[in-house]
């Protein structure tokens, strides 16, 4: 037994791995646990690290530091990896509201942090650490301490506050999400559309009736629209063929059409009427549109397709077959040539079926080819995304440099590297269960160190009067913004509830509130809307840390 104890007690490299792989443990058991249907999941290994913590367990600070930063740091990366492929691509279509809202909220909360010691009557150091607790973000607590020590004020009362409002800026975000589904759910306000494809890609049949097209060819349209179409069909006399470029279009033609729904007017104007059947559903039998063509979903495993474009492959010329669609990291992609393949990409092809399987072929098509992850680019992107969070940022008027930090460099890179790596021949494919691998890996150890680490003097700060003023102050900070911009999302943006969720847990720098609406709404989207407003929102919140003390203390 006293050996036991002694494990536990003593500060070695061994005690300090078993305690966190205790703490892991026992949070990630009682996360299973569901009361009325709802979890706090991955969350509990923070509340147990509180617990471990406030009963007297430690371990060395250095390897509790090591374990923390490189938690943080393989979460936020795997989450940029995971969400790069598709992230400009989902900027360019609602990331400027998304982000607009998510700057929303951070003005709310910034502007409460700023009234805080007036309505609380506590001070401005304390005040912004209350901040940086309740919205989760830890390299803004590292640049308020900075620049307190520069302006020869303590630093100890910023970062209690962080730690004993941190709690509740976890679950304070899941609170809201929770009242936003069960409340505002029930009165029609939702509008969660799980029919609709991610990135709002359009499939209409139309009859060609418009005589300013008859007799043009299809390379002609795209360039009088300029709108981006492909036509994956094309009936004429009873027949159908597989069009190309150069396929010319007659009266009373019928065409498949894959475009985007912001276009789907201008195909109609464009071509003439369309047809009342729905090809949007999950549920289409394609194979039995006709008899003569078919259409497969193949997946890219071959490496020397990595990083090229669609239209250099020139599988209608070669092959006889058109690509309608790409699937990639949840994202429903246009094939326009231009579109760069990735490995992993999952391709529908149209065509018959021995060129579809020519197209295999070459594509690859073998699974098992995707199981084993790429070390090297993700121990690559790690560091290089560690690196640009070192890098100090001057800012007219602060005369403490801004620095990205381990959450928001390895994020950054991530993305890029998701994104940009195949162009550079970079193998970041992973497949989806090494993914959520690392970053539960990573999110586990962040919150176990951090709740080891808040564990000792939680309860009894708790207890003191200013302990509850920062409470109440934090949880107020953290629900009201997040329930307001929400409001706003769901009421006059019509957004969809997974893409607010992951806008809001983005805006309030909180991974664990994020893992939670991912598991409870089982949709990619949360993650995308994340990764989206996180990296602007975190250093935007890094800065006004330490503009709210310059220019108020």
């Amino acid at each position: 037994m006293e050996q036991i104890f002694n494990i536990f007690s003593q500060h070695t490299s061994l005690q300090a791995v078993i305690l966190l792989a205790l703490i892991c443990a026992l949070g990630l058991i009682l996360g299973k646990v569901k009361l009325r249907g709802i979890s706090l999941g991955v969350t509990f290994v923070f509340f147990i690290g509180i617990l471990m913590g406030h009963i007297g367990l430690s371990i060395d600070e250095q390897a509790l530091g090591f374990a923390q930063d490189f938690g943080l740091a393989l979460f936020v990366y795997a989450l940029g990896v995971q969400v790069g492929p598709g992230f400009f691509s989902s900027l360019r279509k609602g990331g400027i509201s998304l982000t607009m809202l998510a700057l929303l909220l951070v003005a709310i909360g910034t502007a409460f942090t700023i009234l805080m010691p007036v309505i609380f009557d506590i001070s401005l150091p304390d005040a912004v650490g209350v901040m940086c607790g309740a919205t989760t973000n830890t390299p803004a607590l590292g640049a308020a301490q900075q620049t307190l020590a520069q302006l020869h004020q303590p630093t100890s009362g910023a970062a209690l506050a962080t730690a004993v409002t941190y709690p509740l800026g976890v679950v304070g975000v899941i609170l809201a999400l929770l009242v936003m589904q069960k409340v505002l759910g029930h009165n029609g306000r939702m509008y969660i559309a799980p029919d609709t494809p991610e990135d709002g890609t359009f499939v209409a049949a139309y009859h060609v009736n418009n005589p300013g097209v008859f007799g043009k060819r299809i390379s002609e349209l795209a360039e009088i629209t300029h709108e981006k179409f492909i036509i994956s069909r094309l009936w004429h006399n009873g027949k159908v063929i597989i069009p190309s470029s150069e396929t010319v279009l007659n009266e009373n033609d019928r065409i498949l059409v894959i475009t985007n729904e912001a276009t789907s007017a201008a195909m109609t104007l464009l071509f003439g009427e369309q047809e009342k059947t729905d090809f949007n559903k999950e549920t289409v039998d394609w194979d039995a549109i006709d008899s003569q063509l078919i259409s497969r979903r193949i997946v890219v495993t071959q490496p020397d397709i990595n990083g090229k474009r669609l239209g250099s492959l020139r599988l209608r010329n070669h092959y006889g077959v058109n690509v309608t669609r790409i699937y990639r990291s949840g994202m429903r992609l246009l094939a326009t040539p231009d579109l760069r393949i990735q490995l992993g990409d999952r391709i529908t092809v149209v065509g018959e079926e021995a060129a579809i399987k020519n197209v295999e072929h070459f594509m690859g098509n073998l699974v098992s080819d995707l199981d084993e992850p790429n070390l090297i680019s993700i121990f690559i992107g790690l560091t290089l995304g560690l690196l640009l969070g070192l890098i100090p940022i001057a800012l007219p008027g602060i005369s403490t440099p801004v620095r990205l930090g381990l959450a928001g460099g390895p994020i950054i890179a991530g993305i890029l590297i998701g994104s940009f790596g195949p162009r550079l021949h970079m193998v970041t494919y992973t497949t989806q269960s090494a993914n959520l691998m690392m970053r539960r890996l990573g999110l586990s150890l962040y919150l176990a160190c951090l709740g080891l680490h808040s564990g000792a003097d939680f309860f009894t700060t708790v207890m003191r009067p200013e302990g509850a003023l920062w409470i109440v102050a934090g949880f107020v900070l953290t629900v009201i913004p997040v329930l307001m911009v929400g409001y706003v999302a769901l009421k006059f943006c019509r957004l969809d509830f997974a893409t607010i969720s992951g806008m809001l847990c983005g805006a309030m720098a909180n991974p664990m509130a994020l893992d939670y609406a991912r598991d409870t709404l089982k949709s990619d989207r949360a993650s995308v809307a994340y990764t989206t407003v996180y990296p602007l929102c975190m250093f935007m919140r890094v800065i006004l840390a330490q503009v709210i003390l310059l220019l108020f203390l």
